[in-house]
Order: structure tokens, then C-alpha cells, then sequence
């Protein structure tokens, strides 16, 4: 196909390298993981500095295998940069590895208690899948890899399929970044093949895996992680549609800002978000549709990721226009051009909540690309229930509503959210994904594969940790963090003898 980036089959991992580097990842991860908090904090900020260094030469190419704007991958590539810088912090702060310390008590409660320490430790070397909609963000050096770095865990990449030349080069320059701070070589590693990557997921060295991606491929690995004679974690974000609802007020009041940041945020770089709000319910859809037409119409053609993409868009597209009982508010346009690269506008209709309900996943299935379904209901008080009826697992949810607002129905959509979602909005658009310590990314299923994990935030490091106690152990052969005298200055948290015999004191 021209103009097509170099397929990663003809630079596809051979068997024995995928072993080398299951090895190499399995040596590096002893050092890594024992090195000074420091040391690792210094390496990940020293990949942070080189990715920033070299991004002249690598925004180009993500724009040529992406088409995604210059804008928008400098903004990614900065936000991976400062994923890494702040997850230095949290190496440096020790926090993380939730340090407990049990002191021998011959009086305690239960009958004498010997010492105890308890703290979190990395699994091992981790196996990341990237994502093809972020190259940066949640690629090679994105949130799963930086997090598991953090953690004190190797890192094999397998390489996306849709930017193979940016995740060499990004690759490099990361690698390179981090022995040159002290990291053992082989600290981060590439493997490159789909049947690569779930051969590498079956490897006993390897201890957990991450993915970004779709259901179908992200079921599938998970199923293949649960499997082995020794199931590993997994850890996927999937699919997910973020359903958007606004009150009768707020719509009345603000109906122009509302329908513009709906387009807004359904069109950015072409749909292609994990969190793009893929339903908003409001009132009066008549009303709705003719401020989201006219800001549709400001919207410019915009290039898919790649061509297997584009045809998939094109196809779910088809399948929501063809639904009985939908109503075209925006076409929108598919075009393919001659090196088969798909240039989209975003296409929004609307239907009844009846109308919804009803067609099961012709409707209800997410649509990757610039595509939503407004619906129209008839009384605030079904929103909770379609919410808990029709999504049950979502990255995000969002209310829109006047500040003042707090009748019973409004406080059960936003509980019933909670249930359903990773984060729920008040009065803004799901896509934008703050990187700072509070940020939950992730959900029930089919949002994630795991719903008590995140993989944007600080909290995203507990995925890649276990928890090991060790008793009665001597000062000298227990970890630094678990020592009296802390040389490493981590949190601790300790009980001395005695404490056991006012526990429940508090609640009276």
C-alpha cells in the first residue's frame, strides 16, 4: 500500500530473541528492582529529559503513521514526560509501598505476637501491549510502562502494529535514557508480532501484562493471562461509551455550551478516544440537534489512525445509520484516500430511550471514531435506571446540571454512576485525562478487566506490586525499607507492643 510505514511482520521477533529478552528482562529486573529509590527516580526523570530532547524528531514521525495533528502529539509526548517525572516522585516518597511494622508484643491480645513487616514488592518483569490511538501516551513509554518502571518491575513493549518506526525510535531513546542514569541494560525492551506478543504473555518470566485496545483482543489476552499453569495478572482497558446526561434545567439554560462541547469533544482527533462521550441524554433532542448541527459544520475532515481503523468506522457507522428508529442529525462523511487512509467527519444522530433499549448492541456497542447517539428522554427520574440498565461498566460517566441543582433523581444518577464508572463528571466532557495522583482511569467491565486498577495516576503503580510479610526476620537481612533505622527515609507505619488492648477505644 503506499505510503504505508514498514509492516512490523517483516521486522517480527524471532522465537529465540522473544526468549533472550524474557531472560535479559528477568536479569535487569533483580537489579532494577533493589536499586535506591533514588537512582530509579533519577533514571525515569532522565527518560522524561531525553523524550523531550528528541521530540523534533519523533513528533514527525508519529504524525506520518498516526495523522494525528502536531499539535495534539506534542501535547501527548509532554504528557508522558511528566508521567515519568511524576512517578519519580513517587518513587522518592516511598508511600506507595505501604510499609507496616508489627513489633514483637508477648502481651498482645490474641496471645504473643511476633514481629511482623509487611511491604509492597514488584512482581517482576511486565509485559505491555500498546495502544494505537495514543503513540506516546500509552505506547512504548506511556502510563503502564512508566508505572511498572516505577514500580521496580523490567518492561517488554510489544510494538503497535499502527507506529512501528515511532516505537523503535522511542524505544531507543528511552533505553538509552535509562542505563545512561544507572538502570541495568534491558531494562525496557521491544518485541514486534501479534503472535509474538501472546507467546511473551505465556512466558513463565513473565509476571503481569497490561493492554490498551479492543474487547475482542483484549479478552482474549486476559483469557490467555488467567490459563497459564501459573495465571498472571492482567490488566486491559477496553471498551467503553461514557454516557453523558443533562438535566432538564441545565439544557434549557445552556443549550448552545453544552451541544458545542459535546461536538467538541465527540470530533476531537477523529473520535479516537477511549473516553469520548459516545451518548448524551437530554430533554428536548429537537432543540439539541439544531445547536449540534451547527456545530458540527465547523468541524474539519480529519485523518484516522490507519486504514484498518478507518474501514472498521466505516463499517460500525453504516450499522447505527441502518438501526430502525434513528434520526440523522449529522451525516458526516467517510473518505478514503489513495493510500487508503480514511478522513472522517464526525456523524451524530438521535432515537428514543425506547428505541435504545431495544436495539441491543446495533446501538449500545461502542463506535471507535467521530460518532454518538443523542436520546431523548421523558422524565429525570429513568435516568439512574438506564444508566444501571444500559452501561453497566464505563471509564467515565457524566452529569450536567446547574450547581444549585439537588433534587432526589440528580443525587441517584450520580450514585448510580458510581457504580458504573471509573470517574464521574459534573459539568464537563470526559475526554482529557488529567495525569495527577487522584485520576481513576478505568471500570467495571467492559471498561477493564480489572476494575480495581487505573492506569493513569499514581495509584497505577499498585498494579505491579504484591505484598510480602516477614517475621521474626533479622535486622540485617531485611529489605532497607524495612529496617528500624529506614536508611532509605520511607514511610512507615507501625504498631507497638501493647496498642491491641485499646483497639476499639476510638468508636465508643
Amino acid at each position: 500500500m503506499p505510503g504505508s510505514p514498514t509492516t512490523p511482520e517483516s521486522l517480527a521477533t524471532t522465537p529465540g530473541e522473544l526468549e533472550e529478552r524474557a531472560n535479559a528482562a528477568a536479569t535487569a529486573f533483580v537489579e532494577w528492582s533493589t536499586l535506591a529509590p533514588r537512582t530509579r527516580a533519577r533514571a525515569l526523570v532522565a527518560a522524561a529529559d531525553a523524550l523531550d530532547a528528541a521530540a523534533d524528531e519523533l513528533i514527525p514521525i508519529a504524525m506520518r503513521e498516526t495523522g494525528l495533528t502536531e499539535a495534539r502529539l506534542r501535547g501527548e509526548l509532554k504528557r508522558t514526560a511528566v508521567q515519568l517525572r511524576l512517578f519519580a516522585d513517587v518513587v522518592i516518597d516511598g508511600e506507595y509501598l505501604d510499609v507496616r511494622i508489627d513489633y514483637a508484643d508477648p502481651q498482645f491480645t490474641l496471645g504473643p505476637r511476633p514481629d511482623l513487616r509487611r511491604v509492597l514488592t514488584p512482581l517482576g518483569p511486565v509485559l505491555n501491549f500498546s495502544g494505537s490511538n495514543f503513540p506516546f501516551a500509552f505506547s512504548v513509554a506511556g502510563g503502564d510502562t512508566a508505572s511498572a518502571l516505577a514500580a521496580g518491575c523490567s518492561v517488554i513493549v510489544k510494538v503497535h502494529s499502527g507506529h512501528p518506526e515511532l516505537s523503535q525510535r522511542t524505544g531507543d531513546v528511552v533505553a538509552a535514557a535509562l542505563v545512561g542514569a544507572g538502570a541495568p541494560s534491558n531494562t525496557l525492551q521491544l518485541i514486534v508480532g501479534q503472535e509474538q506478543g501472546v507467546a511473551m504473555l505465556r512466558h513463565p518470566r513473565i509476571r503481569a501484562g497490561s493492554f490498551t485496545g479492543s474487547i475482542h483482543a483484549g479478552r482474549l489476552l486476559a483469557d490467555v493471562a488467567a490459563a497459564r499453569p501459573d495465571p498472571i495478572p492482567f490488566y486491559g482497558e477496553l471498551g467503553s461509551v461514557n454516557p453523558q446526561f443533562v438535566t432538564r434545567a441545565k439544557l434549557d439554560e445552556d443549550l448552545e455550551s453544552i451541544c458545542e462541547g459535546f461536538v467538541a469533544s465527540v470530533a476531537s482527533s477523529a473520535g479516537q478516544f477511549c473516553t469520548k462521550p459516545g451518548f448524551l441524554f437530554v430533554s428536548d433532542a429537537a432543540a439539541a440537534g439544531e445547536s449540534i448541527r451547527v456545530a458540527a459544520e465547523a468541524v474539519s475532515e480529519h485523518r484516522m489512525l490507519n486504514p484498518r481503523i478507518a474501514q472498521g468506522y466505516q463499517q460500525r457507522r453504516a450499522e447505527v445509520l441502518a438501526t430502525p428508529g434513528v434520526e440523522v442529525l449529522v451525516p458526516g462523511t467517510v473518505r478514503f484516500d489513495g493510500d487508503g487512509q480514511g478522513w472522517v467527519t464526525p456523524t451524530i444522530v438521535s432515537t428514543t430511550v425506547a428505541t435504545l433499549a431495544s436495539s441491543g448492541p446495533r446501538l449500545l456497542d461502542e463506535s471507535f471514531g467521530p460518532l454518538a447517539v443523542v436520546v431523548q428522554y421523558e422524565d429525570e427520574s429513568q435516568l439512574a435506571d438506564l444508566a444501571r440498565r444500559l452501561f453497566p461498566g464505563n471509564l467515565t460517566g457524566g452529569v450536567h446540571a446547574l450547581l444549585d441543582e439537588s433534587s432526589p433523581e440528580l443525587v441517584a444518577l450520580i450514585d448510580q454512576l458510581r457504580q458504573c464508572s471509573g470517574r464521574v463528571l459534573f459539568n464537563g466532557w470526559p475526554t482529557g485525562v488529567a495525569v495527577t495522583p487522584a485520576m481513576q482511569h478505568g471500570g467495571p467491565w467492559p471498561a477493564t478487566t480489572n476494575d480495581a486498577g487505573t492506569s493513569v495516576g499514581t495509584a497505577a503503580i499498585g498494579r505491579f506490586l504484591r505484598g510480602v510479610s516477614y517475621q521474626n526476620v533479622p535486622q540485617h537481612l531485611l529489605p532497607m525499607v524495612l529496617r528500624d533505622d529506614n536508611p532509605w527515609g520511607v514511610p512507615q507505619r507501625v504498631a507497638r507492643a501493647g496498642e491491641s488492648t485499646t483497639w476499639g477505644e476510638r468508636a465508643s
